[in-house]
């Protein structure tokens, strides 16, 4: 079997087992609506990741641009920035993934050159002396952080299959490490002021959960556990120091359980980026 078809198999079996604890969970239990929503959400998100890599590069294509698109928009709003910025944003989120499907040798420096000067260009040439390189940084962040992540789709091949489970399970696993682990001890001092809730009983369940993924789909490599693993920990992490700035608790209200779609992707966005590094 495939490395497609593990990972397939793997989140048909983990959707399965988990949706029938869920549907027993007892009425008392305080997140029970919470939890259903979010199995909801991951019972119809689950088959259009996987069955959009399923068809080749065109469909990581689609999907990498599908979700560049609505990502990028609900950043522009945490960012506060413009319709210019918007657009450079909207146009990389095609551009870079239609690059990696048909020229991959083109995404190198001359790739970064470009993506650079398109992140000043609306300020350069609106002659943007109050806030141009604020605005500029922010949009070359949001190029780092959504953009460039997502390409990974496409080059990464059946790993991003693999990349997109075991993120899945790792936020799982890191949830139940908090509920379970992080209530005293040295396990639950916080990873970080930016989210008080985010303990190192969390870590050690997203490494747990994200190893035992990679072992299930034949996978299993330190430097690919490690990238996955650090990308449920510091994704989170990174969306909230720009909700914090921003002063949002969600970056969207659309999506239920979650809130917005950068809510629900902030792990994998950083996953991609760090598997892409790992196995090249």
């Amino acid at each position: 079997m495939s490395t497609y078809g593990r990972a397939a198999l793997v989140s048909a079996g983990v959707l399965g087992v988990s949706g029938l604890a869920v549907a027993a969970l007892p009425a008392r239990i305080r997140l029970r609506a919470e939890v259903r929503k979010r199995w909801r959400t991951w019972a119809l998100a689950a088959p259009v990741f996987l069955g959009a890599l399923f068809l080749g590069d065109g469909g990581a294509f689609a999907l990498a641009v599908a979700l560049g698109a609505v990502a990028v928009t609900e950043y522009v709003r945490m960012a506060g920035l413009g319709r210019a910025e918007h657009a450079v944003l909207c146009a990389t989120a095609v551009a870079l993934p239609a690059l990696a499907w048909r020229a991959p040798a083109l995404l190198d420096l001359r790739t970064a050159a470009l993506l650079l000067l398109a992140a000043a260009l609306p300020s350069l040439l609106g002659g943007n002396s109050a806030s141009g390189f604020t605005v500029s940084a922010r949009t070359v962040f949001g190029l780092l952080w959504i953009v460039v992540p997502l390409t990974g789709l496409v080059t990464l091949g059946d790993t991003a299959a693999v990349v997109g489970i075991a993120v899945a399970l790792g936020d799982v696993g890191a949830w139940c490490g908090g509920t379970f682990l992080g209530r005293r001890g040295l396990l639950a001092r916080p990873l970080s002021r930016l989210s008080p809730n985010k303990t190192w009983a969390g870590v050690l369940g997203a490494g747990v959960a994200t190893a035992l993924t990679l072992w299930a789909v034949g996978c299993w490599g330190v430097l690919l556990w490690a990238g996955v693993t650090l990308g449920c920990v510091l994704g989170d992490l990174l969306e909230s120091m720009v909700k914090r700035e921003a002063g949002v608790k969600d970056a969207g209200s659309w999506l239920p359980g979650f809130g917005g779609l950068l809510d629900r992707v902030d792990s994998l966005l950083v996953a991609l980026l760090l598997a892409t590094v790992v196995t090249r």
